[in-house]
């Protein structure tokens, strides 16, 4: 897959994000009042649309990659208090050091979250499927073998939220999993910030405000290694629209986030645009 290739799947993404918006615009201060448990802001593995250059140490992935993430989590049924969703992502990565930009690996999640809220206090369960796939020219040009990683997870998560604030914490238990000695249990924890004020004002077309989320996991197939996932940036918002861009840097280290090298090391860093809800 080459470079040009690579930029007109950010580019769709931004795109397809952007139609969506437009479709689904609300009345200023209905975001706040229709979210009951909003995106981990620092989960690299939450249904949204975003793209992202990053400078990687690792074994197996090259040095310079791209990753890309489009989806959404649509709600098929809610009250005041809680929400029934959809939500879907595929999440890929491609080597940039390769002269064919390849596909190094993608992700593909589907699930179904229960959400509620009562003042500061939210919590998500959610049912989900994951399977992870290896690209074709990656194969290829380096005789890799695929693992066949799939598995079915119950995930449930609580947080408590302030003005500014997030805290959040809770963990998951894949129920059928292949390869069949993939260790089930995950623990999570987090912190978010989102200043109350804006920093930037670009006239009445958009305010940005400073926003920064660490999300650290352990899993038990890595021995409870925790991995460290670090953002920071400024979150852009129009107003009367629910959608909001982000531009952030990042910075990663721990086991590796992307399903087919679940096993082994990463350490990143980079900058990335985000689009969501």
């Amino acid at each position: 897959m080459a470079w040009p290739r690579v930029v007109g799947i950010a580019l769709g993404a931004v795109i397809i994000g952007h139609s969506a918006a437009v479709a689904q615009s609300l009345p200023p201060g209905q975001r706040e009042r229709e979210a009951r448990f909003g995106p981990l802001l620092a989960n690299p593995r939450e249904p949204g649309f975003f793209a992202a250059y990053l400078w990687g140490r690792s074994k197996q992935l090259g040095s310079r990659l791209a990753t890309i993430g489009v989806g959404q989590t649509i709600a098929l049924a809610r009250s005041e208090n809680w929400e029934l969703a959809i939500g879907a992502g595929v999440f890929s990565q491609f080597n940039l050091e390769s002269a064919t930009s390849d596909l190094i690996n993608t992700d593909y999640l589907v699930g179904f979250p229960l959400t509620y809220r009562r003042g500061d206090f939210a919590t998500r369960f959610r049912l989900y499927h994951q399977s992870s796939h290896l690209g074709d020219e990656y194969l290829l040009h380096t005789g890799a073998r695929r693992t066949n990683l799939t598995f079915e997870s119950a995930e449930l998560l609580f947080s408590r939220e302030g003005t500014s604030w997030r805290v959040y914490g809770g963990g998951e238990y894949a129920f059928a999993r292949s390869p069949s000695d993939l260790k089930p249990a995950v623990v999570r924890a987090g912190l978010e910030y989102r200043a109350a004020r804006p920093l930037v004002r670009l006239g009445r077309l958009a305010t940005g405000a400073l926003i920064t989320g660490l999300d650290v996991t352990a899993t038990q197939a890595r021995v409870w290694q925790p991995g460290w996932s670090l953002v920071g940036g400024l979150e852009m918002t129009t107003p009367g629209s629910a959608w909001h861009w982000s531009l952030l840097l990042k910075a990663y280290t721990g086991p590796t986030p992307y399903g087919q090298f679940y096993q082994d090391w990463l350490s990143s860093i980079g900058g990335g645009v985000s689009f969501a809800r």
